[in-house]
């Protein structure tokens, strides 16, 4: 049998324990750390779904590798077209890691309707084009289908539907500029078959996405000529090395420009919420581990004449040790569950029904994402554990101190 932890499971049970001065003391410390874990659970949750969500964006509507012509050219605007005739089209065989890639190509151009106008940015798409990326900020229609003949059907955001005040279903004009000095703009019109909403604003203002033949046709390209090439990897952890092993594979002509780079920008502020999260892990750590500290010499002062006792029958100091580790450790476990309970229980509420809503002009997103990563919250519980009995060692030191004559007659 176990000595140390019969002792501490005896008097964590006892009615007298739970009506003592420490009672009060030991519920507080119980909710710091539940609190603790909540807070926890729910920065690291909110913080990696907002980065995986606007990187998934991004990625979504640009791919996380693009492969352009050497020009100057930092616009959205496809200006020199690349043959699609490249050894890496349409499998990327050469790097592994590659999931897929699509040929697309871009214009800007103005929307007239009979009450407004607003410039875009026609993305002109092909038939291997994934939509799957899409598929989930579809709101209203279908997919366009680019596989057989040359059609007019496009995708446009909720965002500039209603700046125009068109409807699915409705027809619109679309005027391009040419090149040519004086030329008159080419006009296309298009037919709305469905809305998406992104939620990232940069996105929602300027693209509509059609078929990439007229903008073959209007930029007089070959049918085997685009803009540009969206490769998509495996692991976007591993992004940097991806780019570096497709920039060996493509011909000298041509460059390539992971996302990170495009939109440094957003990458560097989604990089401030791995610091945030650190600091709120450290500081909730930090309250729960003093708490429990409090817990803990408030209860060796009131056992002061048991520990006096178990020291005259020949008990080590170790031995005391660990029995008000035991409670500190019971203590520990209660507040986490308690905890885990309720953090996750809020994750699960705001992953089925969206309460929290965002503003996608600050956050790129409608509403906060969250992750509920299993691993994650297993190592949380962990760690807290660890951390909070290493730092009770400490504490618990005084009960080596404490003199078994004295504490036999302490009052």
């Amino acid at each position: 049998m176990n000595l140390e932890y019969f002792i501490a499971k005896r008097l964590f049970n006892s009615k007298e324990h739970k009506s003592s001065i420490s009672a009060p003391i030991i519920k507080i410390a119980i909710a710091a750390v539940a609190i603790g874990m909540i807070m926890m659970i729910i920065s690291i949750a909110t913080g990696i779904g907002l980065q995986q969500k606007i990187r998934q964006k991004i990625a979504a509507f640009n791919g996380h590798i693009n492969i352009t012509s050497y020009t100057g050219n930092q616009s959205d605007v496809s200006t020199t077209p690349i043959s699609t005739n490249q050894k890496f089209y349409p499998i990327f065989k050469d790097v592994d890691g590659i999931a897929h890639i699509q040929a697309v190509a871009s214009k800007a151009g103005m929307i007239r309707t009979e009450t407004a106008f607003e410039g875009i940015i026609y993305k002109g798409v092909g038939k291997e084009y994934d939509w799957k990326n899409i598929q989930e900020y579809l709101i209203q229609g279908r997919i366009p289908n680019f596989k057989g003949e040359l059609n007019n059907e496009i995708l446009i955001s909720q965002f500039l539907a209603e700046r125009l005040n068109l409807k699915l279903g409705q027809s619109f004009n679309t005027f391009f500029m040419r090149e040519e000095i004086d030329a008159m703009p080419k006009a296309r019109r298009f037919k709305i078959v469905g809305i998406y909403n992104s939620g990232f604003q940069e996105f929602d203002a300027s693209f509509i996405i059609g078929d990439i033949r007229h903008l073959q046709m209007i930029n007089r390209w070959k049918p085997d000529q685009v803009g540009a090439f969206e490769v998509f990897v495996d692991d976007f952890s591993a992004i940097k090395e991806k780019t570096d092993a497709v920039y060996d594979e493509i011909p000298s002509t041509l460059n390539v420009q992971p996302i990170t780079e495009k939109f440094y920008y957003i990458f560097e502020w989604l990089q401030l919420f791995d610091f945030n999260i650190v600091v709120i892990l450290i500081i909730m750590i930090i309250v729960a581990t003093i708490n429990m500290v409090v817990a803990l010499l408030v209860l060796i002062l009131e056992r002061t004449q048991m520990i006096g006792i178990l020291k005259s029958m020949g008990t080590n100091n170790w031995s005391i040790r660990k029995i008000f580790l035991y409670n500190a450790f019971y203590l520990i476990i209660r507040g986490l569950f308690w905890g885990n309970l309720i953090g996750i229980g809020l994750l699960v509420l705001q992953k089925q029904f969206e309460i929290i809503k965002l503003n996608p002009e600050s956050y790129y997103v409608n509403v906060a994402p969250v992750d509920i990563n299993l691993l994650y919250i297993v190592a949380l519980n962990i760690g807290t554990v660890l951390v909070c009995l290493l730092v009770l060692l400490i504490p618990s030191y005084i009960i080596t101190k404490i003199s078994p004559a004295k504490t036999i007659r302490f009052e």
